[in-house]
């Protein structure tokens, strides 16, 4: 289970939704009032965590909408290999690879063996966000 319902009414800006399939962070919520026929709308509009690709989702504010959950935790750098990076988790220590576009911009410069990185993974995919 990587999401969980939350009513649309009650996203705000800077939070994570679901939108097309895609975890996405909110960059913009619009209320409409409601109408003489049927329910206020939430107009949402998210950018997506791994694809940067903007996304709108217009739906009526009482209805359900999947909210990502986000595992944030620590992985060390252990090598470069190729392309990717091979980390370990610090918590289990198991290794993974991430590829180039799962790695903010900032960060890709600044990777190297010995480094410790925070991780975020959701929907079962994960992404380097910030060297700790």
């Amino acid at each position: 289970m990587s999401t969980k319902p939350a009513e649309a009414g009650s996203i705000k800006e800077g939070s994570y939704v679901m939108i097309d399939g895609e975890p996405c962070k909110v960059v913009e919520v619009e209320k409409s009032k409601t109408g003489k026929h049927g329910s206020a709308k939430v107009r949402i509009v998210g950018i997506g965590v791994f694809d940067n690709v903007k996304r709108t989702l217009i739906v009526p504010a009482d209805a359900q909408v999947e909210i990502p959950i986000i595992e944030k935790f620590v992985a060390q750098v252990v090598a470069k290999v190729g392309d990717s990076w091979q980390l370990m988790d610090l918590r289990n220590y198991t290794t993974f690879e991430v590829s180039p576009n799962q790695i903010e911009e900032d960060v890709r410069n600044k990777l190297e063996p010995g480094v410790e990185v925070e991780v975020w993974e959701i929907a079962g995919r994960r992404r380097i966000v910030r060297i700790r």
